[in-house]
């Protein structure tokens, strides 16, 4: 069959293994995180990726983990540590993988052809890509029956289906952090049916591979919702995060019932349902607080923090501050969620920010939006517009009219890259709150360049 020719040409990463030494692929993926926390970088590194590497299914780690590898092993080259030249693994056909497996990195020089089909590749699994991205519905054809979001009959769902679900929720985050939301909703769509599909099929071999199933398209609920909340598709955006909570009290999976309220926390805090927001953060926090993660609990309370912002309750926004510093302070653990590493201190500065906005407190949260801005890894460009935004809206009402036209500048320059309807929304009405001090230093040049964006967009 086209999978096993295809599983048998992923050659064991020899050198890679003998770095690993005595310790055990959970022992090694610890040192690892650790050593990325010593270089300010974020990666989620289990068993299972080890795990991975070890049998060449990842041919060349994504630019984090080659970062990380480099600092582990001083001296080394990507070579040395058994991976192949990025070039040679990213030079096959646009659109297909490279046979030994899936896992490309795409910088933010990708071209848009390439971005266009990184959801598709993200279902290329280590199997037989034909039959993987057929099971999918994704458009090969190569499978009778299997159109959009269907299951060929009779197929058993097993390890390439499930790693396919939960890779394409690592390529959707990892593209909504360099590109945002705007251009990658529409292409997600697809996928997340797909997994749903997967999941009514109920054709899956193990428990343990059923549970894996329900919590990736959980997930991937989640981070299409995400992608609807950040390009102001607030209807969307509920409805798959209802459809993310849904599956983990199916699946009784406390952590994605807690990423779940999480986000619906923070999308009724954007849509101005503040006792909503309240109300979610404290039913995340209490499915949180099994799992042993401070960050998590950290980051759920500042949306508590914003809820009671919103509600004008300075004495309960302040008192959820604490708790969330007292959280965070206690630091990162090997329980953190995989997809809370967007959260370290510029996260918290910017959502320290937000609350302070929303009471009204113009100069102390343009403060910890500018904060967040100096500490942002600049890699991360939708998180640095975002911030820059804040920060320029902040200024803006706080009576700094000439930062906020430097700071609305740098936001102009990095939405060359970027598209999220939030961070335009924030800009235009930084724009609006300028226009009557138009005559202040720089607020005219940076009015004038704002306006010529918007004819263009």
């Amino acid at each position: 069959m086209a999978s096993s020719s295809q599983a048998s040409r992923a050659v064991p990463n020899l050198a890679f293994r003998g770095l690993r030494g005595q310790r055990s692929p959970g022992e090694f993926a610890a040192a690892v995180r650790k050593a990325a926390r010593e270089i300010g970088e974020q990666v989620s590194c289990d068993a299972r990726y080890i795990g991975r590497v070890e049998a060449g299914e990842i041919r060349c780690p994504n630019y984090a983990y080659e970062r990380v590898f480099l600092h582990m092993f001083p001296g080394l080259t990507l070579s040395d540590l058994g991976f192949t030249a990025r070039e040679r693994v990213r030079g096959g056909r646009v659109g297909l993988p490279e046979p030994a497996g899936p896992f490309y990195e795409f910088d933010s020089t990708t071209d848009s052809n390439e971005e266009s089909d990184v959801l598709r590749r993200a279902f290329m699994t280590s199997g037989s890509a034909t039959v993987a991205a057929a099971s999918f519905g994704l458009g090969l054809g190569s499978v009778p029956g299997s159109g959009p979001g269907t299951v060929p009959a009779q197929r058993r769902v097993g390890e390439a289906e499930v790693s396919a679900v939960e890779e394409a929720v690592r390529r959707i985050r990892l593209l909504d952090d360099r590109h945002g939301a705007d251009g990658l909703y529409q292409r997600a769509a697809q996928p997340l049916r797909a997994a749903y599909a997967l999941l009514d099929a109920g054709t899956t071999a193990r428990a343990s591979t059923a549970d894996r199933l329900h919590a990736g398209a959980g997930e991937l609920a989640i981070s299409v919702g995400w992608l609807a909340h950040d390009s102001g598709r607030f209807d969307d955006a509920r409805s798959h995060y209802a459809e993310a909570l849904a599956t983990a009290r199916v699946a009784g999976d406390p952590a994605l019932e807690a990423h779940a309220f999480c986000n619906t926390s923070f999308l009724a805090r954007d849509a101005g349902r503040h006792r909503e927001a309240v109300r979610s953060a404290q039913a995340g926090l209490r499915a949180a607080r099994r799992l042993g993660s401070p960050r998590l609990l950290s980051l759920l309370t500042l949306r508590e923090a914003g809820g009671w912002a919103g509600l004008g309750d300075r004495t309960s926004c302040e008192q959820s501050l604490g708790r969330a510093h007292a959280y965070f302070d206690r630091g990162a653990v090997d329980a953190d969620p995989e997809w809370m590493s967007f959260f370290g201190e510029p996260e918290l500065e910017a959502l320290q920010a937000q609350c302070w906005a929303a009471l009204g407190e113009w100069p102390r949260a343009a403060r910890h939006a500018r904060r967040a801005t100096v500490l942002q890894d600049g890699r991360f460009a939708r998180n640095l517009a975002l911030y820059q935004a804040e920060l320029a809206a902040n200024l803006a009402r706080a009576g700094a009219p000439d930062e906020a036209a430097e700071a609305g500048h740098q936001v102009l320059d990095l939405l060359t890259g970027v598209q999220s309807s939030r961070i335009q929304l924030m800009l235009s009405d930084t724009a609006r709150v300028l226009l009557p001090q138009r005559r202040a230093g720089g607020v005219a040049f940076f009015l004038d360049r704002y306006a010529g964006a918007v004819r263009r967009a």
